[in-house]
C-alpha cells in the first residue's frame, strides 16, 4: 500500500475512511521503484510514531504485511545504505544485481565470506543469500557477526535485538477457515465490480506493457509482486490479441488465480503470527490478544467493545479483562542444515528434515538403495531416513 496506484487490488483505505482517522505510509512511493525495502518502510515509519507519540497520541500499526510490523517492534534489522533517503532511488539496489547472479555462485561467495551464515541459508534461497552478501559487501562485517551483536543486547533474544516499544500490545483478528476463505472470495468478486480490470489495464498500459515487449517484466520486486498483478498476466498480455472467447477464459484463470492465492496468503499471516509472535523465543514479546471476527455480525461485541478495553487497560496502566493468548514453546530449530547424501539435497530446517524423509522421492531412493545393497552394488554414506510414512510433500531443492 506504500505505492501510488493498484488502490482496488492492495485494498487501500478509502478516502471517505482516511478523513475519520490521519493515515500514514500509503500511496507515497513510485511505482517503478523497485529497490524500496522494509529498512526504507521502517525508516520512514519510526519518526512517525515519535512524532504521533509527542502529540500524545496512539500509533495504532495496522497489519497485514507482518514482517513490516515486526521491523518495527524490535530491533532486528540491519542498515547498509550510507545515508537514509525519504525518495527511494528509481535504480536497482546492490541485492538486486547479485540476485541475477547464478545460486551456486551466489552461495559459494557467501561461504567465502561468511560460512556461518551460509551454512544457515539453502543454497537456493537467492533473496536470502544475496541479501547477506550485501549486507557484508556494504558494512565489511559478516551477517551473522552483525546478528549476534543485536542478540547480545539487552532485551535481545534468538531472533533479534530487543523490543522498542515496550508498552505494545498486539490485536490478531482471526475467523473461521472456512468463514475466512468465503469472506475472501467475496473481496475479490467485490473488487471485479468495483473496477478492478480497468485499474489493472491502466496500470499496465503506463507502467509494464513497455517492459513485457522488450521481455524485462520483473514480477518479483516493487508494486509488481503485489498479489492480484502477475495473476492476470496472460490476460493482459494477451487482450486485443486473440479471440474474445479466449480472453474471457484466460480473465476468469486470473479471478480464479487471484482467489487461490488470496486465500494462500491469509493462511502466511496467520501461520506467520504464531510462529514469530506466539513462539518467539526470549523476552520482550508483547502480549497477543484474540480477537474473533468470524461473524461480523457480532463486530461491536466480539471485536469492538474487548479491543476498547485491552487499549484502554494499557493507556491507563492496569490489567486487560481479557486474557492474552498463551505464548507457546517453539523447540524446533529452523535453520538446521542437513545434507542428504541419498537424494543429493540441502536441507534446512528440522520441519523440513523430517517432511523430506518422509516424502515419496526420498523413499523412492531409499527403496532402490537398498535393493542395490542387498545386491552387493554399492557402497557410500547413507543419511537419516526417518520412518516409513509417506508424503507428497518435499520442501527440499538438489545441492547445486
Amino acid at each position: 500500500q506504500v505505492y501510488k496506484g493498484l488502490d482496488i487490488i492492495t485494498n487501500k483505505v478509502s478516502p471517505q475512511e482516511q478523513r475519520l482517522c490521519r493515515h500514514h505510509m500509503i500511496s507515497f512511493v513510485d511505482p517503478l521503484v523497485s529497490n524500496y525495502t522494509v529498512v526504507d518502510f521502517r525508516d520512514k515509519a519510526v519518526p512517525l510514531i515519535s512524532y504521533i507519540f509527542a502529540r500524545d497520541k496512539i500509533p495504532i500499526v495496522v497489519g497485514g504485511t507482518n514482517y513490516y510490523i515486526e521491523s518495527l517492534l524490535w530491533k532486528v534489522l540491519i542498515n547498509t545504505k550510507e545515508k537514509p533517503s525519504s525518495v527511494p532511488r528509481l535504480d536497482s539496489d546492490r541485492k538486486v544485481e547479485l540476485e541475477q547472479l547464478d545460486s551456486a555462485e551466489l552461495h559459494r561467495r557467501l561461504s567465502q565470506v561468511d560460512p556461518e551464515m551460509a551454512a544457515k541459508l539453502h543454497p537456493h534461497d537467492k533473496r536470502k543469500v544475496a541479501r547477506s552478501l550485501q549486507v557484508f559487501e556494504e558494512t565489511g562485517i559478516p551477517h551473522s557477526e552483525i546478528l549476534h551483536q543485536q542478540q547480545e543486547e539487552e532485551g535481545g533474544g534468538p531472533l533479534g535485538g530487543p523490543l522498542k516499544y515496550p508498552h505494545s500490545c498486539i490485536l490478531w483478528l482471526h475467523a473461521d477457515q472456512a468463514a475466512l476463505d468465503a469472506r475472501l472470495e467475496k473481496r475479490v468478486d467485490d473488487m471485479v465490480a468495483a473496477g478492478l480490470l480497468e485499474e489493472l489495464r491502466d496500470f499496465h498500459r503506463r507502467y509494464n506493457q513497455q517492459k513485457v515487449a522488450e521481455n524485462r517484466q520483473d514480477y518479483q520486486h516493487g508494486i509488481f509482486q503485489s498479489i492480484g498483478f502477475k495473476e492476470f498476466h496472460e490476460f493482459l498480455v494477451s487482450e486485443g490479441n486473440c479471440s474474445p472467447e479466449t480472453s474471457a477464459l484466460l480473465l476468469e484463470k486470473g479471478i480464479q488465480a487471484l482467489k487461490q492465492v488470496t486465500k494462500r496468503y491469509a493462511r502466511r499471516q496467520n501461520k506467520w503470527v504464531r510462529n514469530r509472535f506466539l513462539k518467539r523465543p526470549g523476552p520482550n514479546v508483547p502480549p497477543v490478544y484474540g480477537l474473533e471476527v468470524s461473524d461480523v455480525q457480532r463486530w461491536e461485541e466480539d471485536v469492538l467493545k474487548p479491543a476498547l478495553e485491552i487499549v484502554e487497560s494499557f493507556i491507563q496502566g492496569r490489567e486487560p479483562p481479557a486474557e492474552p493468548l498463551r505464548m507457546e514453546q517453539d523447540e524446533e530449530n529452523k535453520r538446521s542444515h542437513r545434507v542428504c547424501e541419498l537424494c543429493a539435497r540441502v536441507i534446512i530446517g528440522d520441519r523440513e528434515w523430517a517432511a523430506h524423509t518422509r516424502s515419496k522421492s526420498h523413499l523412492h531412493h531409499l527403496k532402490k538403495r537398498r535393493k542395490l545393497e542387498a545386491s552387493g552394488h554399492t557402497g557410500g554414506t547413507v543419511g537419516d531416513s526417518g520412518d516409513t510414512e509417506t508424503s507428497d510433500e518435499d520442501g527440499s531443492l538438489p545441492v547445486p
